[in-house]
């Protein structure tokens, strides 16, 4: 997508806000309440990426420079979390990796599948706290964009375990999203993590490889961002 494109999908993003905003009015932000949201977000978008926030239409710039250092192969297996439609899971499979990408909303994956006819990713509906038993401890590369922040405070820690629960003993997990100073205000959705929980999934069996602290325009504010590698124990 090239730079005015961009540009254009973040206007009509935001021209879109209230509309979107909307469905959460009264909203105590339960899970099953954010788990409504999203679904409702993508089935009333009728393949509109204007009324998806998050939307890029294009995978991660952070995520796209890893993968050009760190190739799959061919051999090796990665998931996405909350695929949406498709442009981070295809960037994995692009890299070589044997890739699985997966939403709670199934109008997003038949979205990413219509997006990407030809794909060699394997696109499914799933939820992340009632995975496929098939999928826990089955992957060599998680990627994490974005879901952490998406749920209240309180669920940070049940989501982290969910997402770890995916790593294969050995392998990395990436996690991108929105930081927070500790005791700063959050009225989210989204919910920024706070900085002392950045370093959540030490707790969990990993070991930090790398973590990138940037910023990200938005209208009238800098967004802080993290791009964190992490590896767990083998």
């Amino acid at each position: 997508m090239t730079t005015g494109d961009e540009k254009s999908l973040r206007e009509r993003q935001e021209s879109n806000r209230s509309a979107v905003d909307a469905l959460e009015e009264g909203s105590s932000h339960t899970a099953p309440e954010r788990k409504a949201f999203f679904k409702d977000v993508y089935r009333r978008a009728e393949g509109d990426p204007g009324m998806v926030p998050w939307a890029d239409l294009a995978a991660k710039a952070k995520l796209h420079e890893w993968l050009v250092r760190h190739k799959g192969g061919g051999a090796l297996t990665a998931i996405d979390i909350a695929c949406g439609l498709g442009d981070n899971a295809e960037a994995l499979a692009d890299a070589g990796y044997v890739t699985t990408g997966f939403d709670l909303s199934d109008h997003a994956i038949r979205w990413a599948q219509k997006r990407f006819p030809d794909s060699s990713v394997t696109y499914a509906t799933a939820d992340l706290f009632e995975l496929p038993q098939e999928w826990r401890g089955a992957f060599d590369l998680v990627n994490e964009c974005y879901t952490l922040q998406s749920l209240s405070p309180d669920m940070l820690d049940e989501t982290a375990g969910a997402v770890a629960s995916l790593v294969k003993p050995g392998g990395r997990l990436l996690v991108y999203a929105r930081w927070r100073e500790d005791g700063a205000e959050a009225s989210g959705p989204p919910w920024p993590i706070e900085k002392s929980r950045l370093h959540i999934f030490a707790g969990l069996g990993f070991e930090l490889e790398d973590e990138d602290f940037f910023s990200l325009d938005r209208p009238g504010r800098k967004v802080p961002h993290i791009f964190a590698v992490w590896r767990k124990a083998g």
